[in-house]
């Protein structure tokens, strides 16, 4: 980690987090993984034991290996779903590899959710990743970074969208703090949350926070003031599926108070 990202280089625990969540009133949290290790995995499942409001882990697993069924079923029940920093991968289309697409499967046959965290170059191939893979419940991270600090959205929008219209697809409302260059006014961000919001319908998103991402540009009452005010027409059952409901939906999750 270089000096830019320095508000993140220490150990992040649930005693940072929890405080957090009291005073924002939020029940449950997923936690999702940062790198791609078998061994942070084992330990988020560790620590979703230990606190109670850790509800599911987001975890990693080599996507690529022949075994990835049997290391899914090495993990308990907490684990909720998989993800793979795909956007850092030299290839675009890496998502349709057909080493990548046999994993994807296991995935979905073990009852796992799998997050899109993808750019707009990878759209084309997330969109044919949910097409080949109707039964995988798919939740695109972050909005796929619209690209807010150069404002070059169109190509973003379209892929966006486009996913969209695939029912077994539902999209995360975060991140977009760090995508955005600083000072921007934040009916911008406002505004691009209400785009997801119209293309997906309130039923399939999700409010993620990107804790302890976000730090690097808002905290955590500011990145959920966002989605709030992205939701300031909304009736109370399409705020109770954002704030909560679809993830418990598509994370499988207990429910929560």
């Amino acid at each position: 980690m270089t000096d830019d990202v320095a508000a993140l280089r220490r150990p992040f625990a649930p005693d940072d987090l929890e405080p957090l969540l009291r005073a924002h009133g939020v029940a449950g949290t997923v936690v999702v993984q940062a790198r791609g290790s078998l061994d942070e995995t084992a330990a988020l499942l560790a620590t979703a034991e230990q606190a109670p409001f850790v509800l599911g882990v987001v975890g990693w697993i080599d996507l690529t290996a022949s075994g990835a069924a049997d290391t899914l079923a090495g993990f308990g029940d907490r684990l909720v779903g998989i993800r793979h920093q795909v956007h850092d991968e030299p290839d675009a289309r890496w998502l349709l590899r057909d080493d990548v697409q046999r994993g994807l499967a296991a995935v979905g046959a073990a009852g796992l959710a799998y997050d899109l965290l993808v750019r707009t170059r990878e759209l084309p191939a997330a969109l044919e990743t949910a097409r080949r893979q109707p039964e995988l419940r798919l939740v695109l991270d972050h909005l796929a970074k619209p690209p807010l600090a150069s404002g070059e959205l169109d190509a973003w929008a379209e892929g966006v969208e486009a996913l969209s219209r695939l029912p077994n697809v539902t999209c995360k409302l975060s991140g977009l703090v760090t995508e955005a260059a600083p000072g921007r006014p934040a009916d911008e961000l406002v505004s691009c949350l209400r785009r997801a919001l119209d293309w997906f319908g309130a039923e399939r998103c999700m409010f993620g926070s990107d804790w302890p991402v976000c730090l690097l540009a808002a905290d955590y009452g500011t990145v959920l003031g966002l989605v709030t005010a992205a939701l300031s027409a909304a009736s109370e059952s399409e705020r109770a599926a954002v704030l909560g409901l679809t993830a418990i939906e598509v994370y499988r999750l207990p429910a929560t108070a």
